[in-house]
Parts: C-alpha cells; sequence; structure tokens
C-alpha cells in the first residue's frame, strides 16, 4: 500500500515537470533531461493588461491640453452613460473658465493596480490669474474594459468641492479703465459722461449761426465750414449728429443757450475732439462671442469694453488694471457653499504718449478732405508727435449708447475710403522722386560718382531703346503750350549731382539706374533703401505697420524704373519720416515710439521713454553733408522744387518733393518730406515730418504747403499761412474736394 503511494505521488510530480515552460518560452522541457520528447499539449495564449499609468498619463496629459474629446474616449462605458461629450466638454470649460485659468500642472504619485480594477492618485495645481493656486489630492479609479483601462468620471475629479453638481462662481472686481494722454498731461481718452452732439438746422438762431459753428470748432476740432456743409442741404427739421464733447464742455455749452444745438448724456470711454489720432490710439468694443473664453482666462468677467486696436489695444494690460475676485463653490440650491479664493483689485495705469496733442489736431486738420497721411517724428530721438490718417473716424460711434452711433456707424464701417485703415503706418505707396535720395545716396557710395560729376538735362531720355522717356518738365511744357501756347517750363541743362536733386531730374537718376546696373552694381540703389530702413518694418509696437517692398531689379528697364521709386518700390509714410528724421539729424535710425510713460496711480511710472538707436546711415560724413545741402538747396534755391511753395517760411528747413505715378488712372500721389534745422535759434526740439496725398498732383503743389502748415503749427502753436487753394482756413477758393471739408453726412430725421 505504501508502495504503490510513493509510485502515484511520482508520476504526478513528472507530470508537473515536464509542463513547466522553457527559458525560451517555446516548448517544454522533460523533468528528466532537455532531449525528451515533450508531451502533447493544447496552445495557450496570455493577455497581460495594460499598464494603468499610462492610460493616467494620457488622461491628464490631454486635461493639460484641454482636450476634451480625447479626455472623454478614456472613461468608462457608464461613466459616458452619465454624461454627454457635450456637458462633459462644458463641465470643464465653465469651470477652467470661473477659475481665470492661466495654467494647469498635475503629478501623478501613485498607481495600485489588481486584475481588473486600478487606482490612481494624482496632484493638481490650478494657477488662476485672479486667486492664485488651488492645489488639491485626487484620487480616480479606473477599469478594464474591453483590454483597455478606462476612467471612472465624476464632478469631484475637477474639484471635490464640485461633487453632486457643484459650480464654481468668480465675483469679479473690475478697476475702471485707465485714461490716455498726451505727452502734456492733456486728456485724449478719459472714462467719463460724455454728451452726443446734434443740430436740428430749423431751430439755428438767425444771428446766432457763427457763433454756433465757433462754439462747436473749438470742441469738435472741425472747422466751422466743415460743421455747416454737414447741414446745409438738410430738411430744417432733422437731427444732424455732428460729435461728441465731455460733460464739462457740454455744461458751458448748453450754458450759452445755443439755439438749434441738441444735447443727449451718455456714459462711456470719452475719446475727445471726435478721435485724436484715431488710428492710431484705436478704439474699445465688447468683448465678442468669439474672444469670450480667451478673456475670461485672463481675468475678465465678459462683458467689458477691451481695447479693439492701437494703443488701446497694445496698452490692455496696463489700461484695464488688475482684476480681483473671490471664487466660489455654489450648490445646486444657489446658495455659497465656501470661498475658494480672493484678491483685491488694483487701479489701472494711465498711458502717456509722446504725441502732441496741438499738433496732432492741427495735422489732422491740415490733411482734411483729403486721403493721405502725415508723420511727425522728434528729429533727434525718434519720439512721434503726430501721426495722422485721412480720412479719420470717430471711436465715440463704437459706443452703443452713444445716440450719434445709430446715425453714422454704419457709414463707418461701410466707408469705402478705409478710415479705420491708419496710412501712416499702414498704407504702402510707391515713393516717387524723394526716392531720389536713396539713389543719389547709392551713386556717391558707389565711387562712380562724385558731388561735381555733371550730366546735361534735357526733357528727353534715350539711352535706353525701348522707349523715350521724358523729364517732368517735358510734362509741364506740354500743359503750358496746350493752355497758353508758350512753353515757359525749360529743361534743366547741365547739373551737378547735388543740382539733380535739387531740380529733380528725372533723366540723371535714370542715367544713374543704367550705369550702376551695367557696371554690376545691380542692387547698389535696393541695398541703400534697405540700409534706410525700407522694405521693412521700422519696429514701433504700439501699431501694426506693413514692411513695404524692395525688391532687387532683375533687368535694367527695372533698374531705370527703381532709380526714381516707382514700381516695384513701395513704402510707409512712417519709413520715410524715420530716414529723412537720420538725414537730418547726422545718420542714426531711431526706432519710432509713441510711449512717453506708462503711470500708476501710485509710485514711478513702469515705462519710460528711452531713445533707441536702431541703425547708422552708410554715408560718409562727406556724403551725408552733401545730401543734406543738396536737401537744403531743394527748398532754399529759386530753381528748387520746393521753393515756390515753401518761399517765405521763417523755420530754416531741408526736404525733398515727390510725385508718384499710382498705378491707376488719374492724378499722382503727392509726397514731401523733410527736416528743421531750428533748435539752436527756437530752443525747441528739430522735427522730420512725412506727407502723402493719395491721387492729387505733384508734390510740391499739395504735400509741401502742408508740411509748411505742420512746421508753422508746431513752432508758432498754429498755421500761419493758408493754402494757395483756400480763401480762408478749411475754405476753399472752389468747390473741389481738397481743403478740409469732409464728405457730408447723409441726413437722418431724428
Amino acid at each position: 500500500m505504501k508502495l504503490y503511494r510513493w509510485i502515484y505521488l511520482l508520476v504526478i510530480l513528472l507530470l508537473l515537470v515536464s509542463c513547466t515552460p522553457g527559458q525560451n518560452g517555446g516548448g517544454f522541457i522533460s523533468g528528466f533531461g532537455s532531449t525528451a520528447t515533450p508531451l502533447p499539449t493544447a496552445s495557450i495564449n496570455i493577455t497581460h493588461a495594460p499598464d494603468a499609468r499610462v492610460t493616467m498619463q494620457a488622461f491628464l496629459d490631454a486635461w493639460k491640453s484641454e482636450d476634451y474629446a480625447a479626455m472623454y474616449a478614456m472613461l468608462t462605458k457608464v461613466s459616458q452613460d452619465a454624461i454627454t461629450q457635450e456637458n462633459f466638454a462644458t463641465r470643464y470649460k465653465d469651470a477652467m473658465d470661473a477659475m481665470s485659468l492661466a495654467d494647469f500642472k498635475y503629478q501623478i504619485l501613485s498607481v495600485l493596480t489588481n486584475p481588473y480594477t486600478a487606482q490612481s492618485a494624482f496632484h493638481v495645481t490650478y494657477q488662476s490669474v485672479l486667486v492664485g493656486n488651488l492645489e488639491r489630492d485626487l484620487v480616480t479609479h479606473l477599469a478594464l474594459e474591453e483590454g483597455q483601462w478606462r476612467v471612472q468620471w465624476d464632478d469631484g475629479l475637477i474639484l471635490p468641492e464640485l461633487q453632486g453638481g457643484n459650480q464654481l462662481a468668480m465675483d469679479y472686481k473690475i478697476p475702471a479703465r485707465g485714461d490716455i494722454y498726451d505727452r502734456q498731461g492733456q486728456a485724449i481718452v478719459t472714462q467719463s459722461e460724455a454728451y452726443a452732439i446734434g443740430i436740428v438746422p430749423g431751430r439755428i438762431a438767425e444771428k446766432g449761426e457763427n457763433f454756433l459753428l465757433d462754439e462747436l470748432s473749438k470742441v469738435t476740432g472741425f472747422y466751422p465750414a466743415a460743421i455747416r456743409a454737414l447741414y446745409e442741404d438738410a430738411a430744417p427739421d432733422w437731427y444732424i449728429p455732428v460729435g461728441e464733447v465731455s460733460a464739462a464742455e457740454a455744461e458751458r455749452l448748453l450754458q450759452l443757450n445755443l439755439g438749434g444745438l441738441v444735447l443727449t448724456p451718455y456714459q462711456s470711454r470719452f475719446y475727445n475732439n471726435g478721435g485724436l489720432a484715431s488710428q492710431t490710439i484705436g478704439y474699445t468694443q465688447y468683448i465678442s462671442p468669439e474672444q469670450l473664453e480667451e478673456y475670461r482666462r485672463k481675468g475678465y468677467r465678459g462683458d467689458e469694453r477691451v481695447g479693439m486696436s492701437g494703443i488701446e489695444m497694445w496698452g490692455e494690460q496696463y489700461l484695464g488694471g488688475k482684476r480681483g475676485g473671490s471664487l466660489y463653490v455654489i450648490g445646486k440650491d444657489g446658495q455659497i457653499i465656501t470661498r475658494l479664493g480672493n484678491s483685491d483689485p488694483q487701479p489701472a495705469d494711465s498711458i502717456y504718449l509722446t504725441i502732441d496733442r496741438n499738433l496732432q489736431l492741427h495735422a489732422q486738420r491740415a490733411i482734411a478732405g483729403f486721403r493721405g497721411a502725415v508723420v511727425v517724428l522728434e528729429r533727434d530721438t525718434g519720439r512721434v508727435l503726430a501721426m495722422a490718417s485721412s480720412p479719420g473716424f470717430d471711436p465715440n460711434l463704437f459706443e452703443p449708447t452713444n445716440v450719434n452711433t445709430q446715425y453714422l456707424q454704419n457709414d463707418l464701417l461701410t466707408n469705402t475710403q478705409q478710415p479705420l485703415v491708419n496710412r501712416a503706418t499702414q498704407g504702402q505707396y510707391p515713393l516717387g522722386s524723394v526716392f531720389k535720395i536713396i539713389t543719389f545716396s547709392a551713386a556717391l557710395e558707389s565711387g562712380a560718382y562724385t558731388p561735381e560729376t555733371t550730366y546735361d538735362c534735357q526733357y528727353d531720355f534715350t539711352e535706353l531703346s525701348d522707349r523715350v522717356r521724358h523729364d517732368w518738365t517735358w510734362d509741364h511744357c506740354q500743359q503750358e503750350l496746350q493752355a497758353t501756347g508758350e512753353c515757359r517750363t525749360q529743361q534743366s541743362g547741365l547739373l551737378t549731382l547735388p543740382e539733380g536733386l535739387m531740380r529733380s531730374c528725372n533723366p540723371w537718376f535714370w542715367h544713374i539706374g543704367v550705369g550702376l546696373f551695367s557696371s554690376g552694381r545691380t542692387t547698389a540703389v535696393t541695398d541703400m533703401a534697405r540700409a534706410f530702413g525700407l522694405g521693412q518694418r521700422t519696429g514701433i509696437d504700439q501699431v501694426d505697420e506693413a514692411t513695404g517692398n524692395i525688391t532687387d531689379p532683375t533687368d535694367v528697364l527695372m533698374a531705370v524704373n527703381e532709380a526714381i521709386g516707382q514700381d516695384p518700390i513701395l513704402v510707409t509714410p512712417l519709413q520715410v519720416a524715420s530716414f529723412i528724421a537720420a538725414i537730418g539729424n547726422g545718420g542714426t535710425l531711431y526706432r519710432p515710439q509713441l510711449i512717453e510713460k506708462v503711470q500708476p496711480v501710485y509710485g514711478d511710472p513702469t515705462v519710460v521713454f528711452k531713445p533707441e538707436a536702431r541703425a547708422t546711415l552708410p554715408l560718409t560724413p562727406q556724403n551725408l553733408k552733401t545730401l543734406q545741402d543738396a536737401l537744403i538747396s531743394v527748398v532754399k534755391n529759386d530753381r528748387g522744387t520746393a521753393y515756390y511753395r515753401l518761399r517765405g517760411l521763417d523755420i530754416p528747413v531741408a526736404g525733398k518733393t515727390g510725385t508718384a505715378e499710382s498705378g491707376i488712372p488719374g492724378e499722382p500721389h503727392a509726397w514731401f518730406t523733410g527736416y528743421t534745422y531750428a533748435s539752436e535759434n527756437t530752443g525747441l526740439p528739430d522735427i522730420a515730418v512725412a506727407v502723402v496725398l493719395e491721387n492729387v498732383g505733384e508734390g510740391s503743389d499739395y504735400a509741401a504747403p502742408v508740411f509748411r502748415r505742420v512746421v508753422e503749427t508746431y513752432f508758432y502753436g498754429r498755421p500761419q499761412a493758408l493754402y494757395w487753394w483756400e480763401l480762408e482756413m478749411g475754405i476753399t477758393r472752389t468747390p473741389t474736394p481738397f481743403g478740409g471739408i469732409p464728405t457730408k453726412t447723409p441726413k437722418k430725421r431724428p
């Protein structure tokens, strides 16, 4: 009996040993040696469960990137049955927005795995803009479904306090928006009560019209003639919107008992003078639905007005202030359960611009009625003293409670003249004869030309066989022959290179274009243009700007065209003002800047203007002096192209006229750019100015007078001379579009 028992145990042992897997996992080893034939067995497949840590890592990564669809796909079937994907995503978005979430961090602490269930502990940190960090240790369970780990989800996985359907709510504390001032502290934009101005023509007192117009001119910045033009064809009972004024100005006007005047109050962000430098300052609007989540994450409640362009948008971080808030957990019954965090608001900063309010106002008036731009820089620092773009717009029309908005906003938004575009920084124009400054510089620096090199400037240029090209003097001669039968404008004759710039002789500069290109210096002119800052942004941060275009010539015809600043050469007025300032200050290209300082309510400024040199013109001192003298002769020499329009100007200036074909039917663009050299006598810093007027005619006739008006305003406080087309300021001699009278507003009934 004992022997039988031992034999039975031995057989069992042999069977167990024979079933032990081989080390290579590919067969079975006999209990008595590796050479024994294994017993036949059925095939066995063993499936190992995936790593639960990998699933948890993927879930948290998707959470951090806010990929709620990926998160939802990792939930258990029971969890998905309990909430839809849309509601799941909304639950997270609402919580993150309520927290004003700036960032989310996590750390997996542990993962415990059983055959069919797992448990993960992890630490999360919510970085809230308003209430700081919220940190929680969370635990989630996972279930193995169809060979994959799935997350068992409930509300507590966001925050334990949200278990059972509780919600987060932020009680926002919003400071008043900051103000914008000019360099001398005069208000340009403020948060205040304002009044919409309107006129009912039939109520204007017969003998009080001029007084009414004078008073409205003071507060709106429009010439009286421009205001009269708004209602001259209107019915007596029509309401004619004019502009807006501050509460203080409205009170003064009300005391004057001006017949026909209608003032309607509203509370808003108020832009003085109907928008000083409107494209530069920008405007505010309510946060759009598309931007709502973005701003909620920044700590905004969502119903505020925010900057949409220009300084208003660039300075949002300062003008918007630092919001505060209290974050609460709210139960299903709407009652507060607990407060999770709290912070106090901080007052908004104010922004002081480099702009001079009076100069800006007169620069806008100087080009009212034209399409174009004026840029005024402090020559030796890069400060932007004025930046006017015409037509302009009234930023107050973006306020819905302003009664004038209902009359004028649609006209503004559908205006084909694009008043919202800042032509000073975004307008891209051929530069015409002003570009001869670049070609002049390239010629001198090449060594192939000297100040004494001469050229016989005749009516025609025949060095190229494709066609005969004519100088501007020929065009004038033909016009005079047609008008009077007599040609008074003669060809310029033998000219040195500086005289060629003074006379703006096209054949001289075509000759240079041919000479440089044919001698292998194919990019001499375009390289010089880039060194002058053209074809690239100036670096101004606060407003959008275009790059312009400088393209290397591919043949001699293109080189000749570019030598006088025509297609494909494109520049912005700001670029031109920047390089003419550099010529005047000795060769330094400064970065144009609009911010004088950012001033908190308490303490020192957080941002202060500092001149920033960005490049130096690649001109020898001798060549730079030659260029400066040539630009002075443009104005001072009685043969200079700007002499006639600038004669009698007491302020010493240098500059260059330009007339640029626009590529479309009609008159060419008028250019003038120049600088002053009067600081020693006046005590004021010198300025550099660029003027462009679209499709009006020659630069000497139109842009040079605008330049003169800007210079007079800067040094004397107001213009001293009328335009040749004016009867008085703002009133033209003929009913042309020139001279400061804006397009009439369509008449609307009240």
